[in-house]
């Protein structure tokens, strides 16, 4: 579905990656590292907001490293930051009428009316302005945002930091139903690293904005050196 190649990256002339090599298959992908590691520079090198200062990506075969973001948007990439990823002066409504702008009104509407069923949470609160919802609810709005963009990649930055566990506990579900229920490819950067990799298919580990490890997400979490290698103690 997604592929880098001998990516270098950062941004403009600091560099953050080198040499990253991923593939993200069906399913999701977790990214974790210690911080400061690129995981986030990743994805915004992925979507088109970084700085590549060499390799390729690529979507479904195609190279899309020069295309801007709203191109890969029509592509069905999403990505999904963990803070400003939605419209805070705009109503949960209208938000979702923006994800859909260049879509006939309705191709649209029915989109918005899937997502809410995925979402049902959302109903209750479609005149809202999203910056009132609670962190949780901003970040189903946003994912809401990207199944109305029909996205078929999404990356996610983060999704649950500064979450209650409860709720933490409720995007994770809804992570896994994104894959599970709506087949979405899911590329997951996430603080919450065992959960993360619980949920996870395939797992990299960054550090230093190197791959270090690659493989199974289970493999990773059973790895001798596990703990050392997520504090970015590499030997």
């Amino acid at each position: 579905m997604l592929r880098t190649e001998k990516l270098n990256a950062g941004y403009k002339q600091l560099q953050i990656l080198f040499d990253v090599d991923l593939t993200v298959e069906k399913g999701i992908t977790a990214v974790i590292g210690p911080n400061g590691s690129g995981k986030s520079t990743l994805l915004k090198s992925i979507f088109g907001m970084a700085t590549i200062h060499s390799g390729n990506v690529y979507l479904n075969g195609r190279n899309i490293t020069k295309l801007p973001p709203h191109e890969k948007v029509k592509l069905g990439m999403s990505y999904l930051p963990q803070v400003e990823n939605v419209f805070a002066n705009l109503t949960v409504e209208e938000n979702l009428k923006i994800a859909g702008y260049w879509l006939e009104e309705s191709e649209r509407k029915e989109r918005t009316s899937h997502a809410l069923e995925f979402f049902p949470e959302l109903r209750e609160y479609v005149r809202r302005r999203a910056g009132t919802l609670s962190g949780g609810e901003r970040q189903m709005l946003a994912m809401a945002c990207a199944l109305v963009k029909n996205a078929k990649v999404m990356l996610l930055d983060e999704p649950t930091a500064q979450l209650s566990p409860k709720f933490a506990e409720k995007i994770f579900e809804r992570i896994q139903s994104l894959r599970d229920e709506m087949k979405i490819t899911i590329l997951l950067v996430e603080q919450n690293v065992k959960r993360a990799l619980e949920i996870s298919d395939n797992a990299y580990l960054l550090a230093s904005g190197r791959v270090v490890f690659r493989g199974n997400a289970s493999e990773l979490v059973s790895h001798p050196k596990f703990e050392k290698m997520c504090v970015g103690i590499v030997d």
